[in-house]
């Protein structure tokens, strides 16, 4: 049976990345997060109870807690999502995201390698360490192309330089010193239990509310969504799978401008949540984020070709059934907006 440490379990990505493997396989999983604002034990009442899973609240930059873990836990595999993951939470206040993203990077494949490097021979050469990464790395395209996994990087927003580093060290880390590592860089995510600082789940609750729909720009910059089940179950075949050294990157082939994308919401709400319909009349525009990426785009060609992926939902049905969770999951989303968070729309929105 394997064990498998989980950094930022209690995320989104990782949250669903744990259900799925607590209901569909004999593994445990050991969640390691620090619990900052995004983090959400909630996320994982279906599975608190189970003997199979294990929560740690620890920050990944916390050199001595991270051999810890690994001394007393052991694990057979590492899957790293842990990181600070807001845009504009990283312009204002990019120091965190330094932090985190690169140094407790760091500090979790020093303690990895440390670990590896002392294990018998059959458990050393099964062990893998996953880094789950981003496709904002890739900077912006224009109207056509896709991000591949030989696209250059060039990040353009504190948030994706971070990541771009950590990438570099997964990358560094194998090629020195041999270190079992797959990388993976996904698209936009959206799904049940996502923090509604993004924008899926915020246009969702801001219209229930009726409050503004506020929309950078034009609404004209395009994003690639993916279902976020779909995402884990990529992440568990390149765990099972991927070669070594390798990166996949995953994508829903669901090109969409944000304006599309609220528009599609509030198509589903005037149908399921009729009371203040036409929602779409509570759309703002607001000033536009600062080097604000107008177009990403995934090539998921590798990962369908060489490990047999591909996404079960459509941005429709995905979209659909995102909805009916927020409108049928009140006490979940009334336990989140609240306290940090609830500060931070009226700082960055407020009342418009």
């Amino acid at each position: 049976m394997k064990k498998i440490i989980i950094t930022g379990g209690a995320g989104f990505i990782g949250s669903a990345v744990i259900r799925q493997f607590i209901a569909e396989t004999a593994a445990t999983v050991i969640n390691v997060d620090k619990l900052t604002y995004a983090g959400n034990l909630q996320s994982l009442a279906s599975v608190a109870d189970n003997p199979r899973y294990r929560f740690e609240q620890v920050d990944i930059c916390d050199a001595a807690e991270i051999a810890r873990l690994f001394r007393e836990h052991q694990p057979d595999v590492v899957m790293h999502l842990a990181a600070e993951s807001h845009v504009d939470r990283s312009i204002s206040g990019p120091a965190a995201f330094i932090q985190t993203n690169i140094v407790g990077t760091y500090t979790l494949l020093a303690a990895a390698r440390e670990y590896w490097s002392n294990l018998p021979d059959e458990r050393k050469n099964a062990f893998r360490f996953h880094h789950i990464s981003t496709d904002e790395v890739y900077g912006s395209l224009g109207d056509s192309g896709y991000f591949t996994e030989d696209t250059a990087y060039q990040p353009n927003s504190p948030y994706s330089a971070s990541k771009a580093s950590s990438d570099h060290l997964v990358r560094a880390w194998h090629h020195t010193y041999g270190f079992p590592v797959v990388t993976t860089n996904c698209s936009n995510n959206y799904g049940p239990y996502h923090f509604p600082e993004k924008l899926i789940p915020l246009i969702i609750l801001n219209a229930v509310n009726g409050k503004p729909l506020p929309i950078y720009g034009k609404g004209d910059n395009i994003r690639d969504w993916l279902y976020v089940d779909d995402h884990a179950r990529a992440l568990r075949l390149v765990l099972e799978k991927g070669q070594l050294g390798e990166t996949y990157n995953i994508g829903g082939w669901n090109e969409k401008t944000n304006l599309e994308v609220v528009h599609a919401v509030c198509a589903i709400l005037d149908e399921l949540h009729p009371q203040g319909a036409p929602h779409a009349s509570l759309i703002t525009y607001v000033q536009d984020r600062p080097g604000h990426d107008r177009r990403y785009a995934i090539d998921a060609s590798k990962i369908a070709r060489e490990l047999g992926w591909k996404p079960l939902e459509t941005f429709e049905t995905g979209l659909r059934k995102t909805v009916e969770w927020y409108l049928g999951n009140t006490a979940w989303v009334n336990g989140v907006v609240s306290g940090e968070y609830q500060n931070w729309i009226q700082q960055n929105y407020g009342d418009r």
